[in-house]
């Protein structure tokens, strides 16, 4: 009995950890990506004794709870949330924090740390992850009192979710959220060294607009800095008021509807041929929210070389750091356009131009060979934008597929278009489906996923089968580990150095391991069977969907080239 009234006792008081609770309840936090351990058993406790106000997502893997946050936090444009234990939960979830860091995803992690007695003396479990993260993180911190949680938490969600977004660290030692707190706490908090610029400056516009109205060959590059500020429509008002050209970034697409006839489709390595000589003809180059990173720009030498070059974003920092900028613009891309929107439109030049590049997309659009019953990955994509209409949101891994996928679905939306960009990493594209899924319950999710990566996160199925989320996963299964292969082929003289991959699992078995439907598709009679109706069942599904091994995508910018020097540009 004296057991048992210690128990009640206990349940009774607060400790750390049911502060934590209360201030993600505080932050409208719905959903929790996590996996206990021993450093984080004190937040699992308080979680379980908060029955009903989350969502937890179990994942069999801390890269598949981080993945599916970044997924969870593009389609839904709130915070994702992560837990992991000390030690090796903790660096499980570093790639995927440097992935949020490269790609401006808001994320907020919580990471269980040893009692703080100890640290620093190798106890078990223990991984300096203030040390490790301080590189890929927005913030970090370590809780030191346990007066301090509740305004660190607020903090931490601050600074992930405004200005450029980004992944803020919390790491938490044990004996913080395991201790009984009787003292008041105050989560206000004033950061003054802090205060992003989310207006621009008048001048700055009035300079955009006076270059708008001289250019004779202006283009619009749109970044995914237009989609986190939830800026597409007023980039659409933007666009269709002055007639521009608009090409955008991989991150970038779905910011302008990828099927108006304005739009050039993605620019870079393996962008359209019209998007990329739109960039290196152009004399107005108005950068919106992107950061001129190197798979866009080329040879910088040769990337829009007679061009004035306005630049907006929400990050000083990037502004110059690639591409010299003549017009400055630091702010929101939101508050931007709509001064942009605010001036009058008059005194354009440039409908040459736009007849220029209108001829080029009819002259040199995206190409692939057909063949009579194998299935090319060009045309498999397409299959896919056909049949959901454009409606689906696409997450992906990294590499051929990816870019197949970016040619070929012709994003009309934001918000709809999940996939890896700066950090380029495999495993991404399942786990991001899930947590994009659970964003939007009503959407069909289409991951679409190579043979490598899928089996870098493929124990991820189980919680498909535990949650019966209707994802669909396609695999695009070329034996291979195809744009590594690729490059071989081009830049290596055809020395296939263990990127071809002859022995796989049988997915379709795998599946049903886990209890979801399994198919195994060959030819292109199969494909027009079978694909129709699981992308409108309600139910996941793994498609296994073998394709010719040495097709390629293209066009292509080789390392050192520029824009304008593209392979594989006609058949």
């Amino acid at each position: 009995m004296k057991a048992q009234a210690s128990v009640e006792e206990q349940t009774a008081t607060k400790t750390g950890a049911d502060l934590l609770v209360e201030a993600l309840i505080e932050q409208d936090v719905e959903t929790l990506f996590g996996y206990p351990g021993g450093a984080v058993l004190p937040i699992y406790d308080a979680i379980y004794r908060a029955e009903g106000s989350f969502d937890h997502v179990l994942p069999r893997h801390e890269q598949g709870a981080i993945h599916a946050a970044e997924g969870y936090a593009r389609v839904s444009g709130r915070a994702g949330v992560v837990i992991g234990t000390s030690g090796p939960g903790a660096t499980n979830l570093v790639t995927g924090i440097a992935d949020a860091m490269m790609d401006s995803i808001p994320l907020v992690i919580f990471t269980g740390q040893v009692a703080k007695g100890v640290i620093g003396t190798d106890a078990f479990q223990e991984s300096d992850i203030m040390g490790i993260t301080t590189p890929i993180t927005k913030h970090n911190y370590q809780v030191q009192e346990i007066e301090e949680l509740p305004r660190v938490v607020k903090e931490a969600f601050h600074i992930a979710t405004t200005g450029r977004p980004g992944p803020v660290v919390v790491d938490i030692p044990k004996d913080i959220s395991s201790t009984v707190y009787a003292k008041d706490v105050n989560n206000q908090f004033h950061l003054p060294g802090y205060q992003p610029t989310m207006k621009p400056n008048p001048l700055q516009i009035s300079k955009l607009h006076d270059a708008l109205v001289e250019a004779k060959k202006p283009v619009v590059l749109a970044g995914s800095g237009v989609i986190h500020a939830g800026a597409s429509e007023e980039l659409r008002t933007f666009i269709r008021n002055y007639k521009l050209p608009v090409t955008t970034t991989l991150l970038g697409l779905g910011s302008y509807p990828g099927s108006d006839e304005l739009s050039l489709g993605m620019a870079g390595m393996h962008g359209t041929y019209s998007a990329n000589m739109a960039l290196y003809e152009c004399d107005l180059l108005i950068n919106i929210g992107s950061r001129f990173d190197d798979r866009l720009t080329g040879n910088l030498k040769h990337f829009a070389p007679n061009a004035k070059v306005a630049h907006v974003d929400i990050d000083p920092a990037e502004i110059g750091k690639n591409i010299p900028t003549q017009i400055p613009i630091v702010s929101d891309a939101k508050a931007a356009l709509e001064s942009l929107n605010g001036k009058p439109v008059k005194g354009l030049h440039h409908k040459g131009w736009m007849e220029t590049i209108s001829q080029n997309k009819v002259d040199y659009p995206l190409w692939h060979d057909q063949p009579d019953a194998d299935i090319v990955p060009q045309w498999l994509l397409q299959k896919v934008y056909e049949y959901t209409k454009g409606e689906a949101i696409v997450t992906t891994d990294v590499g051929q597929h990816q870019m197949w996928a970016a040619q070929y679905y012709h994003f009309d939306k934001p918000n709809r278009w999940v996939t890896s960009g700066g950090l380029g990493t495999m495993g991404y594209g399942f786990p991001a489906a899930i947590g994009a899924q659970l964003a939007d319950m009503d959407a069909t999710c289409v991951a679409v996923v190579g043979d490598g990566g899928f089996q870098m996160t493929l124990q991820e199925l189980s919680v498909l089968q535990e949650r019966r989320l209707p994802v669909k996963i396609l695999i695009v299964n070329n034996q291979a580990l195809g744009m590594v292969r690729q490059w071989q082929e081009k830049f290596y003289s055809e020395r296939y150095s263990q990127s071809i991959i002859d022995t796989q699992p049988d997915f379709v078995k795998l599946a049903e391991s886990y209890q979801v439907p399994g198919y195994k598709i060959e030819t292109q009679d199969q494909l027009l069977d079978v694909l129709p109706g699981v992308l409108q069942d309600d139910q996941p599904a793994v498609i296994d969907c073998r394709v010719l091994q040495k097709e390629n995508v293209y066009p292509m910018i080789a390392p050192g080239k520029g824009l304008h020097e593209m392979i594989g540009v006609k058949r």
